[in-house]
């Protein structure tokens, strides 16, 4: 089994780091109980690349992203994730590997809705050492999370006085943004995060996001069905350019 420190070596400058953050090499997977099957001949995200990947509702978006992120595990091929093979590992360890190298943004933002922003903001860090350590290299954990909120637009009366369930959905987004950055993790994956803002304010969420992700060197792939995002990423990518989707007859 590929060891689990090789990102972390990759991350502090050796010659041999691979210039892909990700890449899949003749992947498949099916859903248990389901005739839906996707297939990835090959996909590669650059380290530091802000990727967009578009499809519509239904096309397996969220499949890549659990394949993707070790939520599953393909059932033939390699997908490479900074320089450990995610198909290789056990279900626990893709769990741990996931939490120390991936924030994620989900689509409807999972936060503790009673929590205050900067627990929500910290709640990373109870399950990843690596990440907390990283964090604790900046300072003080509380201040690491207000600088993040902040750096993201939210104002400090709100960051001290509000709990998750008094914000807007854009304060919302904003702390789920906070809460997948915090640690400087590796690959930022965001799930339709806009999809209930306005185009200005999307826009600004975007520019804030990118700046933080970029002073952590981080990579972003974020999946939408909006093509207007387009011009907001280094790259865009069509799904069904990249996979082949099939609903076969249930045996």
């Amino acid at each position: 089994m590929t060891d689990l420190l090789t990102a972390e070596v990759g991350r502090q400058g050796e010659s041999v780091r691979s210039p892909d953050a990700v890449s899949f090499a003749n992947v498949q997977y099916t859903w248990p109980g389901s005739a839906f099957t996707l297939s990835i001949d090959s996909f590669a995200l650059a380290r530091g690349e802000k990727l967009l990947l578009l499809g519509p509702s239904g096309s397996g978006k969220s499949t890549f992203l659990s394949l993707l992120a070790g939520i599953v595990a393909p059932k033939k091929g390699e997908i490479d994730v900074l320089g450990t093979d995610m198909a290789q590992l056990s279900g626990a360890a893709r769990d741990r590997f996931r939490v120390e190298h991936f924030g994620i943004i989900f689509q409807m933002f999972n936060l503790l809705p009673y929590g205050s922003l900067i627990d929500n903001v910290l709640l990373p860090l109870r399950f990843s050492p690596t990440r907390r350590s990283r964090a604790l290299m900046e300072g003080n954990l509380d201040a690491v999370a207000v600088h993040l909120l902040e750096a993201l637009g939210l104002d400090p009366s709100v960051i001290a006085t509000s709990r998750a369930s008094n914000l807007s959905v854009g304060q919302q987004q904003r702390v789920a943004a906070a809460r997948a950055l915090v640690g400087s993790p590796q690959i930022i994956v965001a799930d339709e995060p806009t999809s209930a803002l306005d185009r200005n304010t999307e826009g600004a969420f975007l520019n804030l996001l990118f700046a933080q992700s970029t002073a952590a060197g981080a990579s972003v792939i974020m999946v939408s069905h909006d093509e207007g995002l387009a011009p907001h990423f280094d790259r865009v990518v069509r799904l069904d350019d990249i996979a082949v989707s099939t609903r076969g007859a249930l045996q």
